[in-house]
C-alpha cells in the first residue's frame, strides 16, 4: 500500500477544506494517508489583531523559525511515497508554521529523497513563496513533483479588503454585505477533487512524470504575469523593510510607517506599476510567457 504524508497549518479551516477534497480519491482507492497538523508552541491569534498582524512581518519574511511542537516519532520513522506539503502564503512568504517546520532539524530526516507535492491556498501572489520552498526542499534533496496553487480570482483591490474582513473578524462573510466572500472561491474548493483524480495514478505507480502539466491544464495553478512582475519586485522592498524593522528599538513605530506604505503601495503603487506593465507589455512578451511558463511548472 502506497503511504502518503499531508503536512498542512491552517487558521481558518480553509487549506484543511482543500486538501480534504484533493486527498478523497486518494482515500477511496486505499492509499495510506497520513495528517499531520503543525502546531505552534505559542499559537498565532485567529482572528487576527492589527498589532499581532504587523508584527508578525519581519519574521515571516527573514524566515525566522519559532518553536513549534515536535513532529511525532511514529510519522518521523515512516518510508513515505509522497509528501503533500500545505502552506499559506504571509508576506510573499511561506507562514512562520510551515517555515518553522521546514527548518526544524529533524525535518532533514523527514525530507530527505523524498517527492513531494507542494499546495497552497492564499490571496494572489504565490510564486516567489513557492520558490523559497524550492530552495529549502532542494538542501534536502527532495523532489518537488507537482504543484497545486488556488487563490482568490477576485481582483486584487476587492481581495485585500475582503480578506482583511476575515482576517481581523474571523467570519468568511460578505464585507459590508455586498461583496464576494473572501478566500478561494467555493467552486474551486469543491472541484479540487479534480486534482486528486489526477495524482492518484501518479502515485499507483511511483513515477510523476507529466503529472504536473496534467495539473496545470485542469486549473491546479491561477497565476498571472501581472503578480509575477509584482511579486518579485515587492520582494525586494519587502526585505528593505524587514532588515530595517528587525531588531530594531524603534519596532513600533517602524511597523506604523510599514503600514502605511503597504496601504500606499496597494492603492497608488500598484495602478501606477499596472499601467507601466501595460505598456511595456510588446517589449518583453517573449520574456514574460517565458516567467509564466516557469512558475506554471514544478
Amino acid at each position: 500500500m502506497k503511504k502518503v504524508l499531508v503536512i498542512y497549518y491552517t487558521q481558518s479551516g480553509q487549506l484543511k477544506e482543500i486538501i480534504d477534497n484533493v486527498t478523497k480519491p486518494l482515500l477511496d482507492n486505499s492509499i495510506d494517508l497520513t495528517f499531520f497538523k503543525i502546531e505552534m508552541e505559542k499559537p498565532f491569534p485567529f482572528p487576527w489583531t492589527s498589532k499581532s498582524f504587523f508584527n508578525a512581518f519581519p519574521k515571516t519574511f527573514l524566515q525566522i523559525p519559532q518553536k513549534i511542537k515536535p513532529i511525532p516519532n511514529e510519522i518521523l520513522n515512516q518510508d513515505y511515497d509522497l509528501i503533500i506539503l500545505a502552506y499559506q502564503v504571509w508576506y510573499l512568504t511561506p507562514s512562520i508554521p510551515i517555515n518553522s517546520l521546514l527548518k526544524n532539524e529533524e525535518a532533514k530526516q523527514l525530507f530527505n529523497g523524498k517527492k513531494v507535492l507542494t499546495l497552497s491556498g492564499s490571496r494572489n501572489m504565490w510564486a516567489r513563496a513557492q520558490e523559497k520552498i524550492h530552495a529549502i526542499l532542494s538542501d534536502y534533496k527532495a523532489e518537488i513533483v507537482g504543484n497545486i496553487a488556488l487563490t482568490d480570482r477576485n481582483i486584487n483591490h476587492v481581495s485585500v479588503l475582503t480578506i482583511l474582513h476575515w482576517m481581523f473578524t474571523g467570519e468568511k462573510t460578505r464585507y459590508l454585505g455586498f461583496f464576494p466572500k473572501p478566500g478561494v472561491q467555493q467552486d474551486d474548493i469543491d472541484t479540487s477533487v479534480k486534482f486528486g483524480d489526477i495524482i492518484l495514478p501518479y502515485i499507483q505507480k511511483s513515477d510523476y512524470q507529466n503529472m504536473q502539466k496534467e495539473l496545470t491544464k485542469a486549473g491546479a495553478v491561477n497565476i498571472n504575469h501581472f503578480l509575477i512582475f509584482t511579486d518579485v519586485r515587492a520582494n525586494k522592498l519587502f526585505s528593505l523593510w524587514a532588515n530595517w524593522i528587525y531588531g530594531n528599538p524603534k519596532r513600533p513605530f517602524l511597523l506604523r510607517l510599514f503600514s502605511i506604505y503597504l496601504w500606499i503601495g496597494i492603492w497608488v503603487l500598484m495602478p501606477i506599476a499596472f499601467l507601466l506593465y501595460a505598456l511595456t507589455y510588446p517589449l518583453f512578451f517573449l520574456k514574460r510567457k517565458k516567467e509564466l511558463n516557469y512558475y506554471q511548472s514544478i
